[in-house]
């Protein structure tokens, strides 16, 4: 059998970067970009008011309490060139532009917010409250770095350095497919012998979970010619296909990999592993990736987040996520078959002050679905034990 790390390394090989495009900034969250983000103008463009208040020359107020009159207001996009005559003050709203002459903002909070004259109460120094043009960045300043993940606040301030295009290497394509006779759409009536299809809406939610746009395939049945039809029609708008189901060994209705080896890029193999043992993966199509995972849903889950997620990063950065596991108490005892790395299920606890604390749930089987909704987290048990005692420190994986 594969090792864990020998099969993700391989996978990790065989992914290649997703080709940059321009992006605009509706479609570039979750991207990376391909190119640096430098800022073309100051940020902020002109001298404005961080508070609202009164815009004022600081040696006119340098005597505070004082009282002066006020000539106007400006509002935040006023474009009006003003200038603040000696003696006087403005009322200023925050973001507003300062007036010429205006070198401090009194806060309205320590004035009487007079709008003919006001009273200033207390000194106020040159520069105070002000934003200066070219605070936040200069025109040639770098905003972002080649290889960085567009988030919210990065996407925030693409928009801000007036940006609305940016060169990145988007989120893939995710298409997921789910084989069996056996399986029906939730909501509809079940015969004898048939199940409600889950893996699909679970894999489906776990790969738009990672950030990326998915696709759920209908269920296709147990046919080798339907499967194969529906992965070469599934993988001309997909940069990723992952099926469930139909890749245990020896049985007579493994119909994913009767299908996928008339393509001669798929290999199929047994993982030193538990729960996910029977794995598949290689290139159809053009280059398009395929994961085939067990149909058993606590097998496919896992198996997507050890070697799908890390493949998802892997076609945007050269640098993808990979397992990183962190040190727990385990509070029960354990047990785990000889030769084979388990991903026990269990719930990570942990309270101030205290280390960490994980207690396997009840129900370790492939298909209990149930437990694995209350776990969060995987207890990760080398293939050389198969026994630990409570007490003992493990590592431990999140889950998202």
């Amino acid at each position: 059998m594969d090792s864990v790390d020998d099969y993700l390394d391989e996978i990790l090989a065989a992914i290649t970067l997703l080709p940059p495009r321009d992006l605009s900034l509706a479609e570039a969250f979750g991207a990376v970009l391909a190119q640096d983000v430098t800022a073309q103008w100051a940020l902020p463009a002109f001298d404005n008011s961080a508070m609202d208040g009164y815009a004022v020359r600081s040696a006119d107020v340098a005597g505070a309490p004082v009282t002066l009159p006020v000539d106007g207001e400006i509002a935040a996009g006023d474009t009006t060139a003003r200038e603040l005559a000696p003696g006087t003050c403005i009322r200023i709203m925050t973001g507003a532009a300062l007036p010429a002459g205006a070198d401090a903002v009194v806060p309205v909070e320590l004035t009487d917010a007079g709008t003919r004259a006001v009273d200033i109460r207390e000194v106020v120094a040159a520069g105070a409250s002000i934003r200066r043009r070219g605070g936040d960045a200069l025109p040639g300043d770098l905003l972002l770095a080649q290889g960085a993940r567009i988030g919210a606040v990065q996407l925030g301030l693409l928009a801000a350095a007036g940006l609305d295009a940016v060169s990145g290497r988007p989120r893939p394509r995710v298409t997921v497919i789910s084989t069996g006779d056996e399986l029906v759409e939730p909501g509809q009536p079940l015969m004898p012998g048939q199940i409600w299809e889950s893996n699909s809406v679970m894999l489906a939610a776990a790969a738009r979970q990672a950030g990326c746009p998915v696709t759920r395939y209908p269920v296709v049945r147990d046919s080798a010619d339907a499967v194969l039809a529906a992965v070469q029609d599934a993988m001309a708008s997909a940069d990723v296909l992952v099926t469930s189901g139909g890749v245990s060994m020896g049985a007579e209705h493994d119909v994913v990999k009767a299908a996928l080896s008339k393509l001669g890029t798929v290999q199929f193999r047994q993982v030193a592993m538990q729960p996910g043992m029977p794995q598949g993966f290689g290139l159809v199509g053009s280059g398009v990736p395929i994961f085939t995972l067990p149909g058993n849903p606590v097998s496919a889950y896992v198996s997507f987040q050890l070697f799908v997620a890390p493949a998802l990063d892997a076609f945007q950065t050269l640098q993808p996520k990979r397992i990183a596991p962190r040190r727990a108490v385990l509070m029960t005892p354990a047990r785990s078959p000889a030769n084979k790395r388990s991903f026990l299920r269990g719930v990570l606890d942990q309270q101030p002050g205290e280390a960490a604390a994980v207690t396997p749930v009840s129900g370790q089987a492939s298909h209990q679905l149930a437990s694995l909704a209350l776990a969060n987290a995987l207890i990760i048990v080398p293939e050389s034990v198969t026994a630990l005692d409570a007490g003992t420190v493990v590592d431990v994986m999140e889950l998202p």
